[in-house]
C-alpha cells in the first residue's frame, strides 16, 4: 500500500521529514493544531525528539509507523511532533513539567496536555504494548475524569510558571566575590571527580566541556596541580576513547560506558565546537601535542562532514546507518587485516582490536591506551615511524569509510550551535595560528550575520535558504560570545558593533528587569504556557551565564558601566548556588573567576599589531580581552582612544580597573605587566 505524506511534509527539519510518511495524522507545533484541540476538546500528544536520536528513531518504527497504533492516536488525541533543536522552548517547557511529574526526563518525550496545552502526564520511550495501553487508558481517563485531570493540569502550569530563582530559593542577592568560596567550588568539583578515568561520576558519561574549562581557570589562578592533572587526565582518555573518532576525528555525544570506550555515536556541531574551546585552551597550558592534534582533526571533521557550500555548519550525524548503531564506525579484525595487509598487527596493537572484537557482533571500538611516545618506544619505533604508520593507516580506513552508508545527516543550521563552533575555531586561531582556520571562521560569522540576522533581530534555524524561527535567548548570547572571539583575533570593529546591536536587542526584549536575568523566548515571539529563564549550565552553558559574561566583557570593551553593573547584578543572583553546586553552574563559575580579580585590558597599536596580537594569543590569558589597530587614530573604541606608538614602534598597553602600566614594545613585556595582575 502507498505511504500518504501527513503535514510534516512541509517542514524543513530533517527530523519532523523523518516522521512525514508515518500513518499518524502529525501535525507541527502550531497554531492549527493547538486550535483543533480546542475546537474538538481533545487531548494533544505532543511527542518530541531530534534527528540523531537513537531511541526516538526505535519509537517511531515500533510504533509511529504501526497502523493499529496510528489509528489510536489520531481518534483519540491531536498529535504534535516537535523537533527539540528546533523548538527548544517548547521542549524546555514539557521537560520541566514531567520533572515536575517525579519522572525522569530525556528523548524521545512523549507528552499529554489539554486543550489549553497544559501538561497532566508524560513519559520518554515506550515499547509498543505499554504504548498502546497508555494511549488507551489516558483516553479513557480523558472522557471519564477530565475535571480531575484537567485539575492536576492546572497544577502542574502554576508550578512551570513559578520563577526559577524563586524555586531555588535565590530570593536574596549576594554580591560578595571572595578566594575563600572559589576554592570551595574546586573542592566540590574534586569530591565528583574519576581520578582513574577522568570525567566526573560514574557511566553514563558526558564530556561536559564547561567544567574543565573551568578548571583550567582555577588553575591559572591557584597553581593547584591536582586541577590541571584531572584536566589532563579528562582530555586524554577522551581522546584515546572510543568517544573520539581516532580516524576521522571530532567527538561523539558521550560514553555508555566509565572508560570512555563505548559511545553513543551520535555527532553533534554544539560539543564539537565546545571541545574545540577545550583542546584548544588545554594545548594554550600545556603544549600538549596530542591536544593540538585533537582540535585539528575536529575541524577537519567538521570542514570534511558538516560544513554547507554556503558556509553554515549543519547540526548533526544520526548514531546509526543501515538500521544498526556505530555500523559506520566500526570494524571487525578480518575487515582490518583485508584493509591494512601486514600493517593489520601493529594497527590491532595500537587501536586495541582482536578477532573477538571489543564490542558486540565481534566487531572493534578503534582506541588507544598508550601515548604516541610509549607505544613507539614498546614497539622499537621511532616516533616519527609510529606517527607516519598511524597517518597511512587513517588515510585508509577513513577511505574505505566513505564508501559505507553513511548516518543520516541533520541538515538544518542553528544560530547557537554555530556559534559554539564559531566560538571553537576562534579559540583554535589564538592557541595554533593556523590561517585555515581563520579562513574557516571569518566564512562562518559572514554566513550567519547575512542569512540569520535581520535588522538587529535574528533567526535560530536556517535551511535551504529561509531562516523561519524567531531566534532564542540562546541564539543571541552564543552569537554575541563569538562575535567579541572575531574581534579579538581580527581587530576588525564591526564584529563588535554587531555584538553591541544584539545585546541591545535582547535588552529590548528579553530583559526582565524584576529579576534582572533574562527569559529564553522574545516579548515579540509566541507565548506559550510558561515564560523560563535558563540558570543551569547544562551539556551547553545557560544562555544567562553567557549573556551576563557577554556583559561583562562588552561593559570593558565599550567602557559601558550599564553592562558590567548588569553583568555583577546577574551573578549576584545565582552566586551562593553557584558556590554549592558547580558542576550545575560552571560556566557561572567561569564568570565568577573573571570577577575576581580585574580583567586585564590589553591594547596593541602600530604596524605589528596583528603579528603581536597572535604572539600574545598563544598564551593562556583567561582574564584578559584584546583590541588594537595598525593605525593610531583610526578606532572609535574606549580602549583604543589616545592610544599612541612609541617612537614609530608597535606599542602594547595594559590596563586594569581603569589604571594603565607604562607602554610596553614586546610581547615579553606586555605577558610579564599581565601576570602581576
Amino acid at each position: 500500500m502507498e505511504k500518504k505524506p501527513n503535514r510534516l511534509a512541509q517542514e524543513s527539519s530533517p527530523y519532523l521529514l523523518q516522521h512525514a510518511y508515518n500513518p499518524v495524522d502529525w501535525f507541527p507545533w502550531g497554531a492549527e493544531a493547538l486550535q483543533k484541540a480546542k475546537d474538538e476538546q481533545k487531548p494533544i500528544l505532543v511527542s518530541i525528539g531530534y534527528a540523531a536520536c537513537h531511541w526516538c528513531h526505535v519509537m517511531e518504527h515500533q510504533s509511529f509507523e504501526d497502523e493499529q497504533i496510528a489509528q489510536i492516536m489520531n481518534q483519540h488525541f491531536v498529535c504534535i511532533k516537535v523537533d527539540r533543536e528546533e523548538r527548544p522552548d517548547v521542549d524546555q517547557v514539557y521537560m520541566d513539567a514531567l520533572h515536575a511529574m517525579g519522572l525522569q526526563g530525556g528523548w524521545p518525550l512523549n507528552v499529554f496536555l489539554n486543550p489549553e496545552a497544559k501538561p497532566f502526564y508524560g513519559g520518554t520511550y515506550f515499547p509498543p504494548q505499554n504504548w498502546i495501553q497508555l494511549l488507551q487508558s489516558i483516553a479513557d481517563a480523558y472522557k471519564k475524569s477530565r475535571a480531575e485531570l484537567d485539575k492536576s493540569a492546572d497544577q502542574f502550569a502554576q508550578h512551570l510558571q513559578q520563577s526559577e530563582l524563586a524555586k531555588y530559593g535565590l530570593q536574596q542577592s549576594n554580591a560578595d566575590i571572595n578566594p575563600t568560596d572559589f576554592e570551595q567550588m574546586f573542592r566540590s568539583l574534586r569530591s565528583r571527580f574519576d581520578i582513574k578515568r577522568g570525567g566526573t561520576g560514574e557511566a553514563p558519561k558526558f564530556p561536559m566541556p564547561s567544567i574543565w574549562r573551568f578548571l583550567l581557570r582555577y588553575y591559572h589562578h591557584s597553581q593547584d596541580p591536582v586541577a590541571l592533572e584531572q584536566v589532563n587526565l579528562t582530555l586524554e582518555e577522551m581522546a584515546f576513547g572510543g568517544i573520539y573518532d581516532q580516524i576521522g576525528g571530532g567527538f561523539a555525544r558521550y560514553s555508555t560506558d566509565e572508560a570512555w570506550l563505548v559511545p553513543h555515536f551520535e555527532k553533534m556541531l554544539y560539543d564539537n565546537g565546545q571541545l574545540l574551546s577545550l583542546y584548544a585552551e588545554a594545548y594554550q597550558v600545556t603544549r600538549n601535542e596530542l591536544y593540538r592534534q585533537v582540535a585539528m582533526e575536529t575541524i577537519a571533521f567538521v570542514e570534511r562532514e558538516l560544513t554547507s557550500p554556503e558556509g553554515g555548519f549543519y547540526s548533526s550525524l544520526d548514531a546509526d546507518s543501515e538500521g544498526e548503531e556505530g555500523k559506520f564506525y566500526v570494524f571487525t579484525q578480518e575487515q582490518l587485516n583485508n584493509l591494512l595487509g601486514d600493517a593489520a598487527e601493529l594497527a590491532g596493537k595500537y587501536y586495541n582490536t582482536s578477532a573477538e572484537g571489543n564490542w558486540e557482533h565481534g566487531v572493534n571500538i578503534l582506541h588507544r591506551r598508550q601515548t604516541d611516545e610509549a607505544f613507539a618506544a614498546d614497539q622499537g619505533l621511532t616516533l616519527d615511524e609510529l606517527q607516519e604508520h598511524v597517518q597511512h593507516w587513517k588515510d585508509t580506513l577513513l577511505q574505505a569509510r566513505a564508501q559505507r552508508i553513511r548516518p543520516g545527516l541533520d541538515d538544518k543550521i542553528l544560530t547557537s550551535w554555530n556559534a559554539l563552533m564559531l566560538t571553537g575555531l576562534t579559540d583554535a586561531y589564538r592557541a595554533f595560528g593556523e590561517p585555515s582556520i581563520l579562513e574557516l571562521a571569518c566564512s562562518n560569522a559572514h554566513f550567519l550575520i547575512t542569512n540569520l540576522k535581520q535588522d538587529d533581530r535574528l533567526y535560530h534555524n536556517y535551511k535551504e535558504g529561509k531562516a523561519t524561527i524567531d531566534g532564542f535567548l540562546e541564539d543571541y548570547a552564543l552569537l554575541i560570545q563569538a562575535l567579541l572571539g572575531m574581534y579579538q583575533i581580527t581587530f576588525e570593529e564591526n564584529w563588535l558593533k554587531e555584538a553591541r546591536k544584539l545585546t541591545e536587542y535582547t535588552l529590548a526584549h528579553f530583559f526582565d528587569p524584576e529579576e534582572d536575568l533574562f527569559f529564553f523566548t522574545s516579548n515579540a515571539g509566541e507565548q506559550l504556557i510558561a515564560r523560563k529563564k535558563e540558570l543551569f549550565d547544562n551539556v551547553v552553558p545557560a544562555s544567562n551565564s553567557v549573556i551576563a559574561m557577554n556583559l561583562h566583557l562588552l561593559g570593558l570593551f565599550l567602557d559601558k558601566e550599564r553592562y558590567s553593573n548588569l553583568s555583577d547584578r546577574m551573578l549576584s543572583k545565582v552566586r551562593d548556588l553557584v558556590v554549592k553546586e558547580p558542576s550545575h553552574l560552571a560556566n557561572w563559575a567561569s564568570l565568577y573567576y573573571l570577577k575576581l580579580k580585574p580583567t586585564a585590558e590589553i591594547a596593541i597599536i602600530g604596524p605589528e599589531a596583528h603579528s603581536f596580537r597572535n604572539l600574545v594569543q598563544q598564551h593562556f590569558l583567561p582574564n584578559a580581552l584584546l583590541a588594537g589597530s595598525k593605525e593610531e587614530g583610526s578606532s572609535t573604541l574606549p580602549l583604543l582612544e589616545d592610544r599612541t606608538t612609541q617612537n614609530g614602534q608597535t606599542t602594547i598597553y595594559v590596563c586594569y580597573n581603569r589604571a594603565c602600566q607604562l607602554p610596553v614594545t614586546s610581547v615579553a613585556e606586555a605577558l610579564e605587566q599581565v601576570s602581576h595582575i
